[in-house]
């Protein structure tokens, strides 16, 4: 196998450090958080106190400065242990990137240190009941009247939408303008005419909460709108390539423990009074899925050396969630036949992660809408206006 380089030791130590908390502090609670649809507060409070809430935004707002690798240590353990409860990629590196990038100073100091602490829970509203993918078809607005912005919408399959304290919404500040008139705007949930819907009952990630989300003359505030007005549909776009890289590295990285899964089931496993491992075609299918992992994983690190660097354009990121999670899903099929029948029991890892990757072609834009984007980037297709 091709060895990794990206890493430093003290990004390994942070690594063993993840490793351990998902064993100690969060697995033994994921069955019950899976049953409940929803995980306890208490444990974001404990990954605040060891400092596993967003650890890249700096000191002075109660993160650690840390570099994007780190994060991507926390994404692959928790992948690795199979757990998909945890909201927390989301309220750390995504939604405190965009206060962090592009809103008021205000708004950086009220909310960002209870975001590292874990007091309070981020999440993002950009999909609709009739626009997912496509942003520009969302129909929650925004409409300004004096020093308040009256929001009125609502939102769907809303990752952290259940515990969620904070919501950065995508709303139309300007509908004449379609995506040119997008705003995005920080809605407290304690606000008036703010209400979450009933948790949605999914058939994967069943321990992380999502939810409808209803803003009924809900009015928030100027001075939370982030960055200008009508300028939203930029913002978006300037950060998606890192959501999509998110996306990219947790399929690698559940792509790689599904197949460890595996190698250690089928030399255990026994047929015709032979280990499974002993068959050719068990090992030669293995073979493919290592080798097919092993080009996921070069192609992964090497789009994380891009983003380091600021040199990682939409397209790339793109082709790196769209083609790792085709695989991821792929692989982890692959991996369930060989199980067997065993491979269909939800007390065996792979049956989890069978259905936990399905969503991973869908959410962040879905696969369809990658190739669309890669087309443009080529020369085809027509420009986004």
């Amino acid at each position: 196998m091709i060895p990794r380089t990206l890493f430093s030791p003290e990004h390994e130590t942070f690594r063993d450090s993840a490793r351990r908390f998902m064993e100690e502090e969060v697995k033994p609670h994921d069955e019950k958080w899976q049953e409940q649809g929803y995980v306890d507060r208490d444990v974001w409070l404990k990954a605040g106190k060891n400092g596993f809430l967003c650890m890249s935004m700096p000191e002075e707002y109660g993160g650690a400065g840390a570099d994007r690798l780190y994060s991507m240590a926390l994404i692959e353990e928790q992948a690795r242990a199979n757990i998909t409860s945890l909201g927390w990629s989301l309220h750390s590196e995504i939604v405190a990137p965009y206060l962090l990038n592009y809103g008021s100073e205000t708004l950086k100091k009220k909310y960002l240190p209870k975001m590292a602490s874990g007091e309070m829970i981020g999440a993002i509203a950009m999909s609709e009941p009739g626009a997912g993918s496509d942003l520009q078809g969302v129909k929650t607005n925004a409409i300004r009247k004096g020093d308040r912005y009256v929001v009125n919408g609502s939102k769907t399959f809303i990752t952290n939408g259940w515990n969620c304290d904070l919501v950065i919404v995508v709303a139309k500040t300007d509908p004449t303008k379609g995506a040119k008139g997008t705003s995005l705007v920080v809605v407290d949930t304690s606000m008036k005419g703010f209400t979450k819907g009933k948790r949605l009952k999914k058939m994967g990630l069943k321990g992380q909460d999502t939810a409808e989300l209803f803003f009924d003359n809900v009015e928030v505030p100027s001075e939370n709108l982030i960055g200008q007005e009508n300028n939203g549909f930029v913002y978006l776009m300037q950060e998606l390539p890192w959501e999509r890289m998110q996306i990219a590295i947790a399929a690698v990285a559940k792509t790689e423990a599904a197949i460890r899964w595996t190698i250690d089931y089928v030399r255990e496993r026994k047929a015709f009074g032979k280990p499974v491992a002993s068959f050719q075609t068990t090992r030669f299918k293995l073979a493919e899925l290592t080798t097919e992992a092993q080009v996921a994983r070069v192609f992964v690190d090497r789009c994380m050396e891009l983003l380091l660097e600021k040199k990682l354009d939409t397209a790339t990121a793109s082709m790196a969630k769209y083609w790792v999670t085709d695989l991821e899903c792929r692989v982890i099929d692959e991996c369930v036949q060989l199980h067997g029948g065993y491979g269909y029991m939800w007390e065996f890892p792979i049956s989890q992660a069978y259905v936990d990757a399905r969503v991973q072609r869908i959410y962040g834009g879905t696969n369809e809408i990658m190739k669309e984007l890669i087309s443009r980037s080529i020369g085809l297709g027509e420009k986004q206006g």
